[in-house]
Order: structure tokens, then C-alpha cells, then sequence
């Protein structure tokens, strides 16, 4: 995951070298999950067929191409595009596939722990990803950012490849590619049936929109906040390494909502971690021009809260889908998550647009609004839905 966040983290310096509208960088930034939505579920159904560490590779070696094009090819809008696209789609044969293998090589009451530091780790890898970009492009160049991160995906490659065995079972005989692969949508009624596999399906739209909206602009907001401080108020460090330092602290947040989720109940632990989530992000827009220490604390707080509930929805989607349906499951799940992803970023930025711009407070509110709406929406929904039930 080393090149995820580096569009993110050098959002602010590429949106004005390249003179792009708040709309269109957070186009770029949707670009990613547009590649991921476009062929998640063909990766992840793969996996029901052949060998997932396969799977896998190949999606890191698309990675590699879309990080080492982007350093060095892109100009413009439309070249960023194309590779993070690329990017997008090279991580979406690593994440689900990847899920996949972990889960069929854990079962019981622990599998729930194991998909929790998975999730988890989901979020060190964002963070160091922003640390690397934080690091390498003031000293050689945003390019350099781009292309180092390509052997990322090249390291994982080889240690699934070789480091983990494969099942007792061998996988089935591959099929050729085609729209019953890429959306077999009888498997996907077939888990939609399940009421709980469609909750946490929907929760996790609503999670990804928030996450990944509020993720790629987190290093814009930081440079909006800096702008408002006090004169020898500045904030100690970049605002690459300040966002790496707060996704690394949201980690655990995600383990221990699972665990807390595990005592309460899944269903009232989502609500009540997406409640809190959407108003703090709220709380944060308002809170720009308070000083730099507190600004960073409420974001800590806010990024741990809307990590909170990641892993126990994709514990509850595992856990309610029928075990020879779980590989449709994860790709169906992965797909319309990463959908909200995609439309979170370009969604921010429109708002921001709208609303004033990025020099405008209400604007940044009506931009957490946003992409915060479905969160905040939570209780009602899962109280209408029950009714209807």
C-alpha cells in the first residue's frame, strides 16, 4: 500500500502546480477507487476458482505499473487519473484476495480477532505511505514519491507469494473472463438474502465514504488549519507526517471497537461509533483556528472514530455470509464499500467548491457534512429497517 496515500499527501502541492479546481483533485483522488470498484469483484470471485496468492500478485504488479506511470508520466487531470486508476485497481487484487486467504486459513471464534488486525493493518499501511511521500518529496521531487512506492507492491508480491502455503483444498479450474465473473449476480442475491450480510454491506458504504473522503483530504485540511494560526503558532511538523502520526494512532480504534462490539452487540456499536464519527467531523471544520495542538488531538479523535466500526462490519459480513458464497461476499461487500470510497473524495471537493472554497470554514463543515451524511443517517436507517422487518 505505498503508493495509497501518496496522491493524498501531496494533494495540496499538486492541485496548485497543476492549477485544478477542489473538484477536480478530488476526481483524482476518486480515480482510485474507481479502478478498485471496476474490478474488485472479478479479483475476489477468482478466488473461489484459483489460487488466491496468484490472485494476489497479479494485483501487485498492476500496482507497480500505476505508481512508477504516475511518477513518471503524469501532467495533468487526465494522466493522474489513468494511473491511479491503474493504482486502484492493482490494490483491489490485493486486499479482498487478501482477506480471502487469511480467512480460509482461520476459523472459530478467533477469526474475528484475525480480520480485526488485518482491517487494522490496513491503516498502517495508509500511514506509511503518507510518511514516505512526506519524506521524499521535499527533498527530491513529488515524482520521486510516486516511483519509490512502486516497490511496495513488488515486496508483497513475493512474501504471499512464497511465505504463505496453499489450502489443503485446491481451488477449481479457472474460467475464462466474462459479465457472469465480473458481476455474478446470482451469488450476489443469494447473499443479499441474508438481511445482515445487506446491513453491514450498506454500513460499510456509508463507513467508506466518510473514511476515504475524509482520508484524502485530511492533508488539505492540515494546510487550511495552518493558514489560520496565530502568528509563531505553526504547526511543528509537515502535514504529511502530522497525518501519517494520526492514522497510526486510529489504528487501534478499529481492534478495539471489534472487541467492545464483541461485549455490546455489533449492530449498537456501529451505530453509536457512525453517530459519533459524523458530528465530530463537523466539530473538526469548526475548529481550524483553535490552536494547532487541539486541532491535531480532535482529528486523532475523529479518525478513531471513524475507524471504529471498520473492523466489526467486515467481521459481521464474514460471519453472516454463507461459507461457499464468501468469496461473492467480500467482492460484493469490497464493491459497494469501495464505491462510497470513490464517491467520497470527489464529493468533499465539491462541497468545498460550493460552499465557498477552501479558504471558507463553512465550506470545510459542509464538506465533513458531506461525506459524514450516511453515518449520521445510521440509527434512523437501522430503526426503519427493523420496522419494515
Amino acid at each position: 500500500m505505498l503508493g495509497f496515500a501518496t496522491f493524498a499527501a501531496l494533494l495540496p502541492e499538486l492541485r496548485d502546480l497543476w492549477e485544478l479546481s477542489n473538484a477536480e483533485a478530488g476526481m483524482i483522488a476518486s480515480a482510485f477507487f474507481a479502478g478498485y470498484v471496476a474490478t474488485v469483484s472479478y479479483w475476489t470471485a477468482l478466488t473461489d476458482r484459483i489460487d488466491g496468492r496468484r490472485v494476489y500478485l497479479a494485483g501487485c504488479l498492476l500496482a507497480t505499473a500505476g505508481a512508477a506511470g504516475f511518477g513518471l508520466a503524469a501532467h495533468g487531470l487526465a494522466g493522474a487519473m489513468l494511473f491511479q486508476v491503474l493504482l486502484g485497481a492493482g490494490v483491489a487484487g490485493t486486499y479482498m484476495p487478501g482477506l480471502r486467504l487469511l480467512s480460509d486459513r482461520t476459523a472459530g471464534p478467533s477469526q474475528s480477532r484475525y480480520i480485526a488486525f488485518y482491517t487494522a493493518f490496513f491503516g498502517i499501511g495508509f500511514a506509511l505511505s503518507l510518511v514516505l511521500a512526506g519524506v521524499l518529496a521535499p527533498a527530491y521531487g513529488w515524482r520521486s514519491a510516486f516511483v519509490v512506492s512502486a516497490a511496495g507492491p513488488l515486496c508483497a508480491g513475493w512474501l504471499v507469494l512464497f511465505s504463505i502455503e496453499k489450502t489443503r483444498t485446491e481451488p477449481g479450474p479457472a474460467h475464462s473472463f466474462s459479465l457472469a465473473t465480473l458481476f455474478p449476480l446470482a451469488s450476489w442475491r443469494k447473499v443479499l438474502a441474508s438481511s445482515a450480510a445487506a446491513g453491514y454491506t450498506l454500513g460499510y458504504v456509508a463507513h467508506c465514504v466518510e473514511l476515504f473522503g475524509s482520508r484524502s483530504w485530511m492533508v488539505a485540511f492540515l494546510a487550511y488549519a495552518a493558514g489560520l494560526q496565530a502568528a509563531g503558532e505553526a504547526f511543528p511538523w509537515n502535514f504529511a507526517g502530522i497525518a501519517a502520526a494520526v492514522n497510526l494512532l486510529a489504528v487501534p480504534a478499529s481492534i478495539a471497537g471489534n472487541e467492545i462490539a464483541l461485549r455490546i452487540g455489533r449492530r449498537q456499536w456501529i451505530q453509536i461509533a457512525m453517530l459519533g464519527s459524523g458530528a465530530c467531523g463537523i466539530g473538526l471544520a469548526f475548529a481550524g483556528s483553535l490552536h494547532w495542538a487541539f486541532v491535531i488531538a480532535l482529528l486523532i479523535v475523529y479518525s478513531m472514530l471513524v475507524m471504529a466500526e471498520s473492523a466489526t462490519l467486515t467481521a459481521g459480513l464474514v460471519a453472516a455470509a454463507p461459507a461457499e458464497l464468501r468469496g461473492a461476499a467480500l467482492g460484493l461487500y469490497s464493491l459497494a464499500g469501495f464505491a462510497g470510497g470513490m464517491l467520497g473524495p470527489s464529493l468533499f471537493g465539491a462541497a468545498l467548491d460550493l460552499a465557498g472554497g477552501k479558504t471558507s470554514v463553512a465550506a470545510w463543515a459542509w464538506a465533513y457534512a458531506a461525506i459524514g451524511a450516511g453515518c449520521l443517517a445510521a440509527p434512523l436507517v437501522v430503526r426503519l429497517f427493523a420496522r419494515v422487518r
